[in-house]
């Protein structure tokens, strides 16, 4: 801990098995925001900044709702603390988040929700790896060189097998591998700020990153244009809402507090549930299909995420804190 403390008391670890939990919830509930995505770009006319503003704005107003129902005092001087002791690492996250977010929902409108999302959270365990062996001196190990050479060869197969899954496979592509990049960075971020708090302010920083990152995301989104243009009001604001409260409020939140417990690269090789939640709404209810390339692709770059979880299930404790 560092000499400025950001809570006013010691908060408890969190258990192991619960953070667990939260993970799985919170990718299962990401899972389902590329679906929903997908039908606004078909039926409201809005794109991916837009898309993601509204996601944000959303989340923000329901965050900040619980913080205030909840939190009383002792909430508000612990998040003037972050903001004092960590913003730099904030404005990061929350830039972060915009970005990766906004290359997602890219990637679903030009490559389709399965081939977006598959190469999204596939690479992200990868770059997680890899980050976490750099700066949490974390060892890669041998299962980790298969790994990310699995990894490599999947998105090559993606590549080349891309072609029927959405108007712009390779931009689609390159965009999801950005947001693979922007997510592994954030939530790196995300659990180096909870090693260091013991798991404390979680919320606050699920909540702050989401502010700024709406702030970000605001000047973009009012060019791209904020307001659907077709669809029915109640529906599209359905669906706004959703994204805003599931995929985001919930998910983040979960997400960012099970990180106080649960490795980076454990955390990511869970939330792969999202892919495959994800890809299966998208196959069984958006009308999407795979070439053959694609889906062997697929299998490699999900085949290389199971070596990783089979070594960091082998893997025993984590390394001492520095």
């Amino acid at each position: 801990m560092t000499a400025m403390t950001m809570t006013t008391t010691t908060p408890r670890p969190l258990p192991v098995g619960r953070g667990l939990a939260y993970v799985f919830v919170a990718a299962v509930a990401w899972g389902t925001g590329g679906p929903v995505a997908a039908v606004l770009y078909r039926t409201t006319g809005m794109g991916p900044i837009a898309v993601s503003f509204w996601r944000f704005a959303t989340g923000v107003v329901l965050l900040a709702a619980v913080r205030s129902l909840v939190g009383g005092r002792g909430a508000r001087a612990s998040m003037l603390g972050l903001v004092r002791g960590r913003w730099a690492w904030l404005g990061i996250i929350g830039a972060g988040l915009a970005i990766y977010q906004t290359a997602y929902f890219a990637a679903v409108q030009r490559s389709g929700v399965a081939i977006a999302t598959i190469v999204t959270l596939g690479l992200g365990p990868i770059l997680i790896a890899i980050g976490s062996h750099l700066t949490m001196a974390e060892r890669i190990g041998r299962s980790g060189v298969i790994t990310i050479a699995l990894a490599l060869l999947g998105l090559v197969l993606l590549t080349a097998g891309g072609g029927d899954v959405g108007p712009a496979p390779l931009q689609g592509l390159a965009l999801a591998v950005l947001s693979a990049i922007g997510y592994a960075g954030v939530t790196l971020l995300t659990r180096a700020m909870a090693r260091r708090n013991a798991g404390g302010d979680q919320y606050n920083v699920t909540l702050l990153g989401t502010a700024i990152g709406m702030v970000c995301l605001l000047p973009f989104a009012a060019l791209e244009g904020l307001l659907p243009s077709a669809g029915d009001p109640l529906r599209n604001a359905a669906m706004l809402g959703y994204l805003g409260a599931v995929p985001t409020a919930l998910a983040y939140a979960l997400f960012n507090v099970g990180l106080s417990s649960v490795r980076a690269t454990t955390a990511s090789v869970i939330a792969l549930v999202e892919p495959v939640t994800a890809a299966v709404i998208a196959v069984v209810f958006l009308g999407e299909r795979m070439t053959a390339p694609a889906t062997v692709g697929t299998v490699v770059l999900m085949g290389a995420v199971v070596i990783l979880a089979f070594a960091e299930h082998g893997g025993g404790a984590p390394a001492a804190e520095p």
